[in-house]
Formats: structure tokens, sequence, C-alpha cells
């Protein structure tokens, strides 16, 4: 624990940035669920059996064995995270002037779209954008926007990017019903369907609790059945999987698959570990077994819950219903005075650190960046502050003391203040840009 004049001090330093903050000077950290997670004792173990092999390691086919078994995809192309199988996946398949529609932008997934000449086009529900609505799928793909887009742009359109959970909605489902809407749709027009499968199984054990028809069946059963409705998937092996690094892309379609591979070899590595050791892809291979089992879904789901709960009977704004991998404030209305041009959702991240050492990150203004043609600031709908869970990490009594102080800040919101931006990286700018506080 810190004081807070220690606090000050760091988030000075740190720019009011806090990404730069170095993690000695927090106290819970709910800046991602990214790598973050608690790895069980069958994970360790499993990396003490890892095959360093250069080619063939043991452990690509254990990964392999596994994502077919509990994805059902046909190939694996292994890559260090998530945005390693965006990138590859987008240099693939999108030519200059493609478009790509998608449920909600997310940042790293759009600019390697963007990189390899592609144009984002955001088809989700109207709804996702109202932090207040309780629609139970917020994820939903509006089917009316994304035909428009694909009749629009015949033979221009490579795949569609559907993201189970939304992240940049507040971690918000898709439905079981409209995945397979959009990937009948897709089929008409002869585009493709990719799925982000991050928080896949969070997006799965959503379904059962809340969609028709779906209750009596488990996460697994579920996990396969939203796969089922895509061509491919980019994964994050850090989130569901609950591996401290690790990602892969998977597809069916061998040309596909054989075009990633000699890029991977390129780009990360041989196409038997990519940008993994051996010994992180057994941690992958076991983390998907245990992503998809129940108890431990229920247990992950309902602490992301508890801490929504008390900061909604407390009044304190925040995106409904509660999402999968963490509770969103929001930052309009905690912040009403601060204009979106001054970032309230930074300046909230930064007033949460200063009362109490809590690290939460900006979901808002500063993470949805410039456009890439105009230059101009992206202003999303949402401007949000993300309080990320890691998995099988913090106990109730950490939720308690975060909940605690959101709370405080909010009983003294009045006394926060925008930001201004005194540094801005060319790309990703939430990540390493700096601010400082404005004055009276």
């Amino acid at each position: 624990m810190t004081t807070a004049e220690q606090r000050e001090a760091a988030l000075k330093e740190a720019g009011y940035n806090t990404f730069l903050l170095r993690s000695r000077d927090v106290y819970i950290d709910l800046l991602t669920d990214s790598g973050t997670s608690a790895m069980s004792d069958r994970q360790w173990a499993g990396m003490m059996l890892g095959d360093e092999a250069y080619a063939g390691s043991e452990n690509f086919y254990r990964l392999e064995a596994n994502v077919r078994k509990y994805y059902g995809y046909t190939y694996l192309i292994p890559t260090h995270q998530g945005r390693g199988a965006e990138h590859i996946i987008s240099r693939v398949l999108i030519r200059t002037g493609d478009v790509v529609p998608g449920n909600m932008y997310f940042t790293t997934t759009r600019l390697h779209q963007e990189m390899a000449g592609g144009r984002f086009v955001d088809v989700i529900i109207d709804e996702a954008h109202d932090p207040a609505s309780e629609h139970p799928f917020k994820g939903n793909v509006d089917l009316d926007k994304l035909e428009k887009v694909l009749r629009e742009n015949p033979g221009h359109v490579p795949y569609v990017s559907v993201a189970a959970t939304v992240n940049m909605a507040g971690g918000q489902p898709i439905s079981l019903a409209n995945m397979r809407a959009v990937y009948e749709l897709a089929k008409k027009y002869g585009s493709r369907v990719i799925l982000d499968a991050t928080r896949v199984a969070e997006n799965a054990w959503f379904i059962q609790q809340r969609e028709e028809g779906q209750s009596g069946k488990t996460v697994a059963e579920i996990v396969k059945a939203l796969c089922s409705f895509s061509d491919g998937c980019t994964m994050s092996a850090k989130k569901d999987p609950l591996a401290n690094i690790g990602g892969f892309l998977a597809v069916n379609e061998a040309s596909v698959a054989a075009e990633a591979a000699n890029l991977l070899v390129v780009y990360e590595g041989l196409h038997t570990y990519g940008g993994m050791a051996g010994r992180d892809m057994e941690a992958v291979a076991i983390g998907i077994e245990e992503s998809v089992q129940d108890d431990h879904m229920r247990a992950r789901i309902g602490q992301v819950q508890y801490l929504g709960d008390k900061l909604r009977a407390w009044g304190v704004p925040i995106v409904l219903p509660v999402g999968g991998h963490g509770i969103f404030l929001d930052a309009r209305a905690f912040l009403p005075h601060v204009p979106q041009e001054h970032y309230p959702a930074q300046a909230l991240a930064a007033a949460l650190y200063l009362d109490s050492g809590v690290r939460a990150m900006e979901r808002g203004i500063v993470s949805a960046g410039r456009d890439a043609v105009t230059g101009e600031e992206r202003k999303p709908k949402l401007e949000l502050v993300r309080l990320t869970i890691p998995r099988r990490v913090y106990t109730q009594a950490h939720m308690d003391v975060t909940a605690e102080s959101v709370y405080c800040v909010y009983e003294e919101r009045e006394k926060v203040r925008g930001l201004r931006m005194v540094f801005e990286p060319k790309l990703l700018r939430f990540f390493q840009a700096r601010f400082e506080p404005l004055s009276d």
C-alpha cells in the first residue's frame, strides 16, 4: 500500500496514464485481464513438460488437438499473443480498399485491418452504444446494417469480424442465434466470418444463462457451437485460456492456413511454435480445458457480478448489464462537467488510482484514437473506465476495497478535472500517451 503523496508522485511521473505506472506502485491491479490471471497447478506442472525443440514440438500437437476438440477448427497457427494473429489474418485476407464490418471495433484489431489496407465499419446493434440499456446481448450484429455493407461492397468484404464478447461495449455477449444469422448472411454474399474468440467461454456462459433453449447445455458445448458459425478465429490465450502469454490463429481453409503459416515464419517463428515456447503452448492447451468448465466460469463471472451489484446499489453509473471480464464505469455520467475533448475517462482512471492505488484503464476517446484518413480524433459514444478482473487472483475483500474507492471518487466527482494530452504516439496512443491536468 502507498500513501496519497506517493501515488500523486507516481501518477505525475506516469503522465496521468495508468499504463505508465510501475506495478510496484499499484495496490489492486485492474488494468487488464490479459496475461494477469493465476495459472493453475496443472498449468504450472505442464510447463515442466515443455518440449523446446525448434521444430515439431510435442506441445504444439497437444495444443492443436485441444483447439480442434474444444473449438472445432482444423488448422492452428500459434502466435506470441492475440495481436500476432490479428496481424497475420489481416495480411492474408485484406486487400487495399476492402471493407471489414464488425460488432464494434477493438483497438489492435482495427489497426491491423487498416494497416493491411482495409476500412472497419461498425455494424453492432444501437443498444451497444447506450450504457444504460439492459439488452441481454448488446454484442449482437445488426443484420440490416451488415447486409447493407455486404450489398454495397461486392467482392470487397473479405470477412466479417465478430467479437465474443465485445470488449469496448463493456464485455457484452453475442447470442448464438445472432452468430448463426451472421454466418448465414456472410455465406450468402460470399464472405467469411472470423471470430475474436478471446473471451468466447465467457460469452458462452451468458448464452447459457440468458438465451432461450440454451440453459441445458454446457459452456463447452456452446463454445464449440459458437465457433462452428465462423471460418476461423483469432485468440489471445492471455484471457479465457488463463495463460500469461500466447495466442493463435485457427482456420478451416487449407489455403488460408498455408499462407498464414508462411507469414508466421517471417514475423513470429516456425509453424510449430510461432511466437511461443513449448512450455507456454502446454499451459495454453491445459488452460483451454479449464476455461470451458462450468464451475470455473460461474466463479469468474460471479466475482465480476459481485462488484457490479455493489456499485449499482450505490448509484454509481456503470455499463449495464454487467459484462464478462470487468466493470465499466460510465465516465460521461460520472463526470458530466468534463467535456470529451478533455478526456474524462482518462481523468477518472487517474482519480481512482490517486484515491486508493487501484489501477483501471481508459476505454473512450483516447483509445479510439484518430481517423486514419482525416487525422481527426474519433469521438465514440461510449466513454468508459474499465475495472478488469483477472481470473483466479483477487478475493471478495479486494472487490470491496475497489467498490469503496470508486464510491469515494464518485462522492467527490466535482473535484476531478479534465486533462490535456502532452505527448501522443502515432499508433495505439492509449498505451503511451502522456497528460497533465487542466487548471481550474
